[in-house]
Formats: C-alpha cells, sequence, structure tokens
C-alpha cells in the first residue's frame, strides 16, 4: 500500500507575521481608495458600504491562494466569504492567529462580535425589500421583476395574478408603448397593492442609445448564412441594392470600423466581419448564422466588441420619458451606463424634475458594455452617493460585448462585487425563455434559474406562460434557499437519502 505524504501542520508564527506584511498593503491600498471615493454629498447610510467594497477591492488585489491551504489547516476562516464583512473577517483571522501564534488570553487583540458580521447583509437585505418587495410571507429570498405586456394596461385581472402568482416588482420598458399605456399600467399595480395588501414597486426602464440596425434592404427574404455578404450603409440607398444591406442608427460608428474587426447583429444571432471598407459604408462577412441561417431584420441590436463607444447615455427620447418617469416610478434602469459622469447627468435630469421634498427615485444601473464592467466600482460609489441603487446584470449584451466564454466568470464577480457594496443584483436576460414563449423549460434554463438564486432579484420577460413561469420560478429559488444563501452552502438537512441505507 502506497504511503501518502502527509505535510507537517501549518507554523501560526509564520503565517501571522505573512498576514500582517499583507493586511498592511491591503490597508493602504483600501486608504488610497477611500480618500478618491470620499465626498461630503455621499449618503451617511451608503458610506458603510462603500468603505467595505474599498477594502473589497483591496483585499481581492491581493494574491490570497498560497495563504488559504495554510489558513484551512488552523481550522481558521480562508477569507473566501469576506465580501459582505471585510474587515471583520480580517479582525477575526488576525485575532486568533495571534492567539495561536503567540498565546495568552482569547480576547487578547479586539475580536468583532455578532453584529460586525450581520450589518452587512442585513444593509443589503433592506435595499433589496426597498427597491424590489418585501415579498410575501414565506415568499424566496430573491425577488421576482416581471416585465409588463402592453395588454397589462387594460386587462384588469392580469397584474393581480402575476402578483398573486408571486411576482414582488413590475417592469415597464419605456422603449414600447407611451405615458398613457405606462399610467394604465401603473394605476392597475396600485389598485392590486392595496386589495393584495403589499407594496409592489416599479421600475421604468430608459430605453437608452442602444445601437440598432435600420431598414433592411436588397433581396425579399434578407437571410444570411456563413460567408454571405452583408453591407452596412452610411444612407438609405437611392436606388436598387444588390446584395442584403442596412443602417444603423448611430452611421457615424462606420468610422470606428477597421478591416478584421467583429460585428454582431441582434443579439448576436448574427456574427460577422469587416472585409472592406467603402466610401459608402462597410462590407462584412457572415461568420455566425447557425445552420438555418438567420434573416436580418430592421431594430436589432448592433455590437462593436472591440470599440469604446463614446455615445451620452440619455437620448432626447430618454429625457421626454423621463418627464412622465419621474414622479411615477420606484426606480429608473439606466440603459447603458457607462462612467460616474453618466450618473451624473441622470441625476441632474431627476433632480430638475422632481417635486419639492420628494425622494430621488432608486437607479438600477444596466451592465452591458466592457467599459461598464471595467468602471463599475466607480459606477456603484457614483451611484450609491446620490440615491439607492441596484446593478442589473444584463446578460444578452453583455455577453455580446464580453464573449460568451468570459460572461460565465464576469458575472460571478459582478455578483461579489455588489455583495461587497451591499447593492441589490438583478439576473437578467433569457431566465427561463423557453417555458414564458413556448409553455416548456428547458434543463439548462432550469439550471440557470437556479443559479439565479444568488442575485437579489431575478428579472423575467414577457410571454404568454407568464403565470406558470412565475410558480416555476418561484418553487425553484425557495427550494435553492435552503442550500445557498450567497457563496455560502447552507447545510440542510438532506431529504433524498434519508432513512434504511444498508446493502
Amino acid at each position: 500500500m502506497t504511503k501518502t505524504h502527509c505535510p507537517q501542520s501549518p507554523d501560526p508564527k509564520r503565517l501571522l507575521t505573512e498576514f500582517r506584511t499583507l493586511r498592511a498593503k491591503i490597508t493602504a491600498e483600501c486608504k488610497a481608495l477611500w480618500n478618491a471615493w470620499e465626498s461630503e454629498d455621499m449618503r451617511p447610510e451608503f458610506r458603510p458600504s462603500a468603505q467595505n467594497l474599498a477594502h473589497y477591492l483591496a483585499l481581492r488585489h491581493a494574491d490570497l491562494t498560497p495563504l488559504q491551504p495554510d489558513l484551512a489547516g488552523l481550522g481558521l476562516s480562508t477569507l473566501g466569504r469576506t465580501e459582505p464583512h471585510v474587515r471583520a473577517s480580517l479582525d477575526a483571522v488576525e485575532a486568533t492567529l495571534a492567539t495561536l501564534a503567540e498565546g495568552g488570553p482569547w480576547d487578547r487583540l479586539p475580536r468583532p462580535g455578532c453584529e460586525d458580521f450581520a450589518q452587512g447583509p442585513a444593509r443589503l437585505a433592506a435595499r433589496r425589500d426597498r427597491l424590489f418587495g418585501a415579498g410575501a410571507s414565506g415568499a424566496p429570498r430573491s425577488r421576482i421583476l416581471l416585465t409588463l405586456p402592453t395588454e397589462a394596461a387594460t386587462d384588469p385581472d392580469l397584474i393581480p395574478e402575476m402578483i398573486r402568482a408571486g411576482a414582488d416588482s413590475m417592469r415597464i420598458n419605456c422603449a414600447h408603448d407611451g405615458p398613457e399605456v405606462w399610467a394604465a399600467m401603473i394605476a392597475r399595480i396600485r389598485a392590486a397593492e392595496s386589495e393584495i395588501g403589499r407594496s409592489v414597486p416599479v421600475l421604468m426602464d430608459l430605453a437608452g442609445p442602444k445601437l440598432r440596425t435600420g431598414p433592411v434592404f436588397g433581396p425579399k427574404k434578407p437571410r444570411v448564412f456563413v460567408g454571405d455578404r452583408l453591407d452596412i450603409l452610411r444612407e438609405t440607398p437611392s436606388g436598387k441594392v444588390k446584395h442584403i444591406s442596412t443602417t444603423l442608427s448611430h452611421p457615424e460608428l462606420i468610422d470606428h470600423l477597421t478591416v478584421g474587426m467583429p460585428v454582431f447583429i441582434d443579439d448576436g444571432k448574427i456574427g460577422t466581419e469587416v472585409v472592406k471598407l467603402t466610401k459608402k459604408g462597410a462590407r462584412l462577412r457572415v461568420t455566425r448564422a447557425g445552420p438555418k441561417g438567420v434573416k436580418v431584420k430592421p431594430e436589432k441590436g448592433f455590437n462593436l466588441p472591440s470599440v469604446e463607444i463614446d455615445i451620452p447615455a440619455l437620448t432626447e427620447a430618454d429625457r421626454t420619458a423621463l418627464d412622465f418617469v419621474v414622479g411615477h416610478a420606484d426606480m429608473i434602469g439606466y440603459s447603458f451606463v457607462q462612467t460616474p459622469e453618466d450618473i451624473r447627468l441622470l441625476i441632474k435630469e431627476v433632480d430638475q424634475r422632481l417635486a419639492k421634498g420628494a425622494a430621488r427615485p432608486g437607479l438600477v444601473l444596466k451592465i452591458e458594455t466592457a467599459l461598464a464592467v471595467r468602471n463599475l466600482p466607480r459606477l456603484i460609489v457614483q451611484a450609491g452617493a446620490l440615491s439607492e441603487t441596484a446593478v442589473m446584470i444584463a446578460r444578452g449584451d453583455l455577453a455580446v460585448e464580453i464573449g460568451m466564454e468570459r460572461m460565465s466568470e464576469i458575472q460571478e464577480e459582478l455578483l461579489w462585487l455588489c455583495e461587497a457594496a451591499h447593492t441589490p443584483v438583478v439576473w437578467a436576460t433569457q431566465v427561463l425563455e423557453g417555458l414564458m414563449k413556448e409553455g416548456l423549460a428547458t434543463r439548462a434554463e432550469t439550471t440557470d434559474a437556479a443559479m439565479a438564486q444568488r442575485a437579489d432579484c431575478v428579472m423575467l420577460n414577457k410571454g404568454p406562460y407568464v403565470l406558470d413561469t412565475i410558480h416555476f420560478l418561484s418553487r425553484i429559488l425557495g427550494r435553492m434557499d435552503r442550500h445557498m444563501s450567497k457563496k455560502s452552502a447552507r447545510l440542510a438537512p438532506l431529504r433524498s437519502w434519508k432513512g434504511n441505507l444498508s446493502l
């Protein structure tokens, strides 16, 4: 029998020295971050969250992997779940290491209490409830945000049925309908609140400057396959067009194209590569379209992953929508937000429309681009300083912008970062889409819905099977609540293998 080598137990004195060296670096970086963020207009209730985020970023900029096996070998925290309470976690580990290394009483060094670990999660839960509803008694921890269809404005039963099925908050997409329809939807939501007896917050989502295709020209059935040509034109053609062509909502983007650059259309259903630039625009070659091809349609998303697009986050249409949104919505969904300046611009527009003495609506920052990902700490701090804030992982556009392979990693990191900032996260795009539209969920969708439980809110889109989908998602979230709380496994009793297990 092969003898397994067992390494020596970790040396607490060596480990304490290494830990204190690491912590000194973390403290210095945290102080530098906080000095850059602190401002007089930061809401006092958000200040501890911003400080914790600074601690977390400094902690995660260090490489903790060499220390983690030795910490585990001593039965200590490996700092893998520090997100909502970084300083308390570091204090606890250092105090215990000092006791093991230097002896003396257990409380020789300041040791955090239970309240130091509970404050961060409590702040996050309170913000989740204020923004997305407190939920019905016994409801899952993750709230359900439901996108309303147009018929919700006229059907007297639809919104109450959605709320009774488990919807906690409602989303109105300002890219569709208009103030008359929006007002009717909100009136029915407020009536349902009174009838059912709980608050149902309303998110109104600004359309933003999403880059879209214009009219499509060329063959009557404009379907492209891999290898086909697709032209992007600066202007509407005056005569007949031989090849499938389209214009752009922002034609100036053509100037950013270079030969070999990837371009994606319709949330990535069509992948292309720039092969030639002309006076009229650009010629693309289709690199991805599926075996049956994809129809080129107007008003579909247009993504340039390798280009940082400098377009104002607020359009004139958004400003017009804000005339209604401010005063009616509990939250504003901010599309295409990328910089702190974007946030200050929106707050300025909101304040110009806000009634005297009224509180600002909450902000939901939709993370859709690589630049927004890189700027996320600054976005959270700027928005949280001025208003209640949540972050939406807009996985459709974001996956196209950063790539599918990177998306799985980034959505995890966004969850961690927001938890450190005590900021609620919305898990969005295509959740249970098959069930919502076709009445049948796929296995992959069911697993995705279970993973969504780690977020504070899950967004559902529209479809004919909406009530079935709400019920199904609520049950999944409830089951997963037994086993997970954010990154932490909850060791509830296993039910599937209870009883006689003898052979």
